[in-house]
């Protein structure tokens, strides 16, 4: 069933069928919000909060027009507003993320230093990307890991295609810059090692 039928299914009495739409797009709505509340170190909120969109949703499933938006939209939409009215309540959207996260090392990993490096480049690009502001986090965020096209992520974020695009460019230049002096440290090592070679 498309999400269309199982909308008008659920609106005529079969609400069981709303959990088939949770199975679909919580994965994706529960990752969108972890990554939108990263920089103000809330993430252990982030099921909540997830849990509280698909409950809103349902709420006001009445409310839903598909000639506006597609459902995916809808919820990406009601997720947003869930998460900035939790940072708003928190006051705390400046926080900056901590120095070190785990992240686990893969059995591909042949050299201790690889792993190290990988960290620390992981580190790097989720610390730039919290150090954007709202609207551009979040525009990457849906564009990058979520996969979303422009229309979806300029409905989500009530912004016009061009000025999601302009967010994104934005956005991408800056992550560019914070990473600049990262990569041109490591390329000075690189050549170091390859002269004492």
């Amino acid at each position: 069933m498309t999400d269309s039928q199982l909308i008008r299914e659920i609106k005529n009495g079969n609400v069981e069928l709303y959990a088939e739409l949770i199975h679909r797009y919580e994965r994706k709505i529960l990752a969108f919000i972890f990554h939108m509340l990263r920089s103000a170190k809330l993430e252990m909120v982030a099921e909540d909060l997830c849990q509280e969109t698909f409950y809103k949703a349902y709420r006001s499933l009445d409310t839903f027009r598909e000639v506006e938006a597609s459902f995916s939209t809808w919820l990406y939409t009601i997720a947003r507003n869930t998460v900035l009215s939790e940072l708003r309540k928190q006051k705390k959207t400046k926080v900056p993320l901590e120095d070190s996260e785990a992240i686990q090392e893969h059995a591909q990993d042949k050299l201790p230093e690889q792993a190290i490096l990988r960290t620390e480049r992981v580190d790097l690009v989720r610390k730039a990307i919290n150090n954007l502001p709202e609207k551009q986090r979040s525009a990457l965020i849906l564009r990058e890991y979520d996969q979303l096209d422009y229309q979806e992520i300029a409905q989500i974020l009530g912004q016009t295609v061009s000025s999601v695009k302009s967010l994104l460019f934005r956005a991408r230049s800056s992550v560019k810059n914070q990473l600049e002096p990262y990569i041109t440290e490591q390329r000075l090592d690189e050549f170091e090692r390859m002269k004492q070679r």
